[in-house]
């Protein structure tokens, strides 16, 4: 990969919850020091206790951060989850509260989450609900963790029924972004990522969705430039919603799940972990594409160049040599999403590249017909 040259850096704006998003090259060994700066900003005299949450994918990053805040005076545990999904239970959150109390932790302790989007889940989850809430910090090491889950404060579990399921809306004190980490990530988990890069071209922001097709092959060579580009802008996009709807009360950050009510149904039905979520996003989006198409929301161009798209970064487009999935499981599983509304399905659908709307009431039939069509 691609040396980066400077950080970028975007403010989330949430009055007392405010935060800074770093991105760039060579950040991980920063990240204690940051972690200290950003606690005595925010709660003045702070503690100098640390609780380091990853998995043993990324203990090797970890380390780095954890000898960082050793640097910056933290006294540190580790905690090493099990890598996967299932990570993301009531038992695992068990045994992370298990190890606070041992470390007797308190309101002052931080909590710093080092890993992909399930760490980030798990640990922030663990930080909402521990002494009623302690502070926490994102250091995201996936690309989908760095332009998804480790922004916007929402954390959580998952249920045998749901994806996340249970959980918090619950802010962390910052973000850091190192870029350099993506040079070791496994080609499916950085193509994975891109999946929701794509998404916020189609949900928001045309000119990035063509910024992307034009970019296309150096973001497939993981050019480190066009990636802090891309980070740095989904991020930003993010935020956006994020600032106008910190709670998804007024509907606005709803769209932020275009394609994951397909996404989440064809994850738990599949198995989680047999999908992962950036592939199951990315045919979810299709198909919800699809699915507008039916409704005469957009035209079939649009499909097109995102499936031009997201075939120009190697992400799959059908469930088809995938998962071989029941159409009425999948309708009974989408009725559990969290859009839906006394059992009648909800979707985030285009009008457009870089618009999106949710649609109350979409017909069944018309679920089944486009889920039909896909199949076939």
């Amino acid at each position: 990969m691609s040396a980066d040259a400077g950080t970028g850096s975007v403010s989330v704006d949430l009055a007392e919850r405010s935060y800074e998003i770093l991105i760039g090259g060579g950040l991980l060994p920063e990240a204690g020091r940051l972690v200290g700066d950003w606690l005595s900003k925010r709660y003045g005299a702070s503690g100098k206790l640390a609780a380091v949450v990853t998995d043993r994918n990324v203990a090797a990053h970890a380390s780095r951060v954890t000898a960082g805040l050793h640097d910056a005076g933290f006294q540190t545990e580790t905690v090493i989850l099990e890598p996967g999904e299932k990570s993301k239970s009531l038992p695992v959150i068990a045994s992370i509260y298990d190890r606070l109390v041992d470390m007797k932790a308190d309101r002052k302790t931080v909590l710093v989450a080092v890993g992909g989007g399930v760490v980030g889940d798990a640990a922030g989850f663990a930080a909402a609900s521990y002494a009623r809430g302690i502070p926490f910090v994102q250091v995201p090491t996936t690309l989908l963790a760095d332009v998804d889950s480790s922004v916007g404060g929402k954390v959580g579990i998952n249920h045998p029924l749901a994806k996340n399921l249970i959980g918090a809306f619950h802010q962390p004190l910052g973000v850091v972004i190192d870029t350099e980490v993506l040079s070791t990530l496994p080609d499916r988990d950085y193509r994975a990522g891109m999946a929701e890069v794509v998404k916020y071209g189609v949900i928001q922001d045309a000119e990035f969705f063509g910024w992307l097709e034009e970019n296309a092959d150096i973001l497939n060579e993981r050019n480190g430039d066009a990636l802090r580009h891309a980070i740095t802008r989904s991020c930003r996009l993010k935020a956006d919603v994020v600032e106008k709807d910190e709670y998804e009360r007024t509907g606005l950050r709803a769209i932020l799940n275009y394609g994951h009510t397909f996404a989440h149904a064809f994850e738990a039905l599949a198995g989680y972990g047999e999908l992962l979520h950036g592939e199951a996003v990315a045919i979810g989006m299709i198909y919800a594409s699809r699915l507008a198409e039916r409704l005469g929301r957009i035209g079939a161009e649009d499909t097109r160049r995102q499936l031009d798209l997201l075939d120009a970064l190697h992400l799959p487009t059908s469930l088809v040599g995938r998962a071989t999935l029941d159409v009425d499981d999948i309708l009974e599983r989408m009725k559990l999403d969290k859009k839906a509304s006394a059992g009648k399905l909800r979707f985030v659908l285009p009008t457009r590249l870089g618009h999106v709307e949710l649609v109350d009431h979409v017909p069944t039939d018309d679920v089944r017909a486009v889920l039909d069509e896909m199949a076939g």
